[in-house]
């Protein structure tokens, strides 16, 4: 992570350590309060979010997201520290979100954790998104070395740990598989609340019929506009909207939001084994707001077992963006030595998760 280094890492120092994390990459403004504490496991003491919700068939816009944040992040921090039982004056440290994510959004919560860095005189951390959701996974799963599948909104990498980088196996050649769901949910005029991926996820179970789409693995890596294309384009078929249609010949919504997902779930299956076979891994960590899918941690599981391993996920409350997991991986690097100066406490919207030096894994 970008900053400079202290000579003394912290982390053998006797006494409990609390960060305040903050993420808004995208829609989401979240806080959390992270303990580590002298002796025991990483505590969670806050965990606290709020949604920028569109109407059906929009999504969200920078400029508007951005304000959403400003709004939002007073009372989200306060009713973060309340819940917690501390004060701005006990935390360690506080730790943003630097990227990678939406340019504005980002930039809001890095102005607004400047301006409670200067308050209270405490040091920032930036921290990847990315290494955010992999840490909070590790540390609420208990995976030891696994291979992580990362999916969410903007990003959908395979990734694996070795030399205290986290590897990018293969990854989107375009866009992100929870990109690719939310903006088919806008071409059907579903619902955004709570989102539109997990309504795709609702009504794909009521679909009956597998449809033809492209299935686009190159080597390690997958594409998803194809997908998207060949998909919206049955929606313009008479034949979905003719109420007089015989059901031999009925293509529902329902059948193409279950033939989406089981068309990307299994590329991302495909390429997920092939990176555990390569690194000899029996153990898959998804994470990322994607990874709460029933479906897809139930596809990730049935090849899992086959090769006599085990899937580890999280529900909504850590796999959907959220300020504990900023808390968890900001506050292991703070513990290594490392600090974000405030002339470059700046945010990057492709902030690679191969550029962090993980210093806290051997």
């Amino acid at each position: 992570m970008p900053g400079k280094i202290r000579k003394t890492p912290l982390m053998e120092a006797g006494r409990d350590y609390l960060a305040l994390g903050l993420e808004g990459s995208a829609n989401k403004f979240g806080a959390g309060i992270m303990k580590h504490p002298k002796d025991g496991a990483a505590t969670v003491l806050s965990n606290i979010r709020h949604t920028y919700i569109t109407p059906p068939g929009e999504g969200f816009q920078p400029r508007d997201t951005a304000l959403h944040h400003r709004e939002w992040a007073l009372k989200i921090i306060n009713d973060c520290l309340a819940k917690a039982g501390v004060s701005m004056h006990e935390i360690d440290c506080i730790c943003f979100t630097k990227g990678p994510g939406m340019g504005a959004p980002l930039q809001s919560v890095a102005l607004i954790a400047r301006t409670l860095s200067l308050l209270f005189n405490k040091p920032l951390v930036g921290v990847n998104h990315c290494v955010g959701h992999i840490e909070m996974g590790r540390e609420i799963t208990g995976a030891q070395n696994p291979v992580v599948l990362y999916v969410s909104g903007g990003n959908t990498q395979v990734i694996a740990y070795s030399r205290q980088c986290y590897r990018i196996f293969g990854e989107t050649l375009d866009i992100a598989v929870g990109n690719c769901l939310d903006r088919f949910a806008r071409i059907i005029n579903l619902s955004n609340d709570p989102s539109p991926g997990y309504n795709i996820e609702q009504e794909a179970k009521k679909g009956k019929r597998l449809v033809s789409l492209p299935y686009a693995t190159k080597g390690m890596d997958v594409s998803l506009s194809g997908i998207l294309s060949a998909v919206e384009a049955y929606t313009l078929d008479k034949r979905l909207h003719e109420e007089g249609a015989e059901d031999k010949d009925l293509i529902t919504p329902q059948d193409l939001c279950f033939s989406l997902q089981e068309t990307v779930f299994a590329m991302l299956v495909e390429i997920t084994e092939r990176a555990m076979a390569h690194i000899g891994s029996k153990e898959v960590l998804i994470v990322g707001g994607v990874g709460s899918n029933e479906r897809l941690q139930q596809m990730m599981g049935i090849m899992a077992h086959e090769r006599q391993g085990q899937v580890f996920a999280t529900d909504e409350r850590f796999c959907i963006d959220n300020g504990i997991m900023i808390a968890q991986a900001g506050l292991l690097s703070y513990r290594m030595g490392y600090e974000t100066p405030l002339a470059k406490s700046t945010c990057t919207q492709r902030f690679r998760t191969d550029e962090v030096h993980v210093a806290w894994r051997n």
